[in-house]
């Protein structure tokens, strides 16, 4: 071959090479801008709001849930009973759990631990698993579990290796779960009073019941709908 022939060739096969190298830059940036886009985005630490009766968090709350849904970093917990014997219609709530948001598993506060003074009457007084007593201002003094299985309980409904989300109707038992969660041990940062879901207005909520007005006149209770952790406390082992 020609010395010319043989730079037209080495020509080409550099322009190969080079158009090789710039088809594989463009992949890896895309692939960069992908991961980035659908890399969620980080938390803000917990931060209550010191305006909130229950400690909102003033980043992450009813108004901008809708926003931080569907995380694997995040364990989502409603914090209601499914039908509450207080007389929430007093103040304008509803005892019942009508709606749930998308991916919140239902830990009932009321069995976890007991409860302080409600501002309505009819509270649920049976069965849990700490008593609580608390301090003239209202914080916990002492957390005494009831049962063997409470701790392992406790850090299995609410992994210590993930930021904590929690719901209720107006903010009050996801206030004391993280009351409670806190004076165990837990890291308060990284557990978010999420507020009240009887102020949702976003577009994630799951209707667990539909009414009778609604219903063709008769309620419709869709509770198998719902992520409900069960404690059965008959099967567990009292602290003697």
């Amino acid at each position: 071959m020609c010395l010319s022939a043989q730079y037209k060739q080495e020509g080409r096969n550099l322009k190969k090479f080079t158009g090789l190298l710039l088809v594989l830059a463009m992949l890896a940036c895309l692939t960069a801008c992908g991961n980035a886009a659908s890399a969620p985005k980080a938390l803000p630490a917990a931060s209550p709001d010191p305006e909130s009766q229950f400690g909102v968090d003033l980043n992450i709350n009813i108004d901008t849930i809708d926003d931080y849904l569907n995380r694997d970093d995040v364990a989502y917990r409603d914090m209601r009973m499914l039908f509450d014997p207080a007389d929430y219609a007093a103040i304008g709530g509803n005892a019942d759990l009508s709606m749930t948001l998308e991916g919140f598993r239902i830990v009932p506060y009321p069995y976890l631990a007991s409860l302080s003074q409600l501002p309505v009457s009819g509270a649920y007084d049976g069965e849990t698993l700490y008593t609580l007593t608390w301090n003239e201002d209202g914080s916990i003094a002492s957390a005494t579990p009831n049962y063997v299985e409470s701790p392992i309980i406790l850090e299995e409904l609410f992994p210590k290796d993930k930021a904590i989300f929690l719901i209720c109707g107006g903010g009050g038992y996801a206030g004391m779960t993280k009351q409670l969660l806190v004076f165990l041990g837990w890291d308060a940062s990284k557990i978010y009073n999420v507020g009240g879901l009887w102020a949702y207005n976003g577009n994630h909520g799951v209707e667990l019941i539909k009414y009778a007005e609604d219903a063709d006149g008769i309620d419709v209770y869709a509770t198998w709908r719902a992520d409900y952790a069960y404690i059965d406390f008959s099967r567990l082992h009292k602290v003697s």
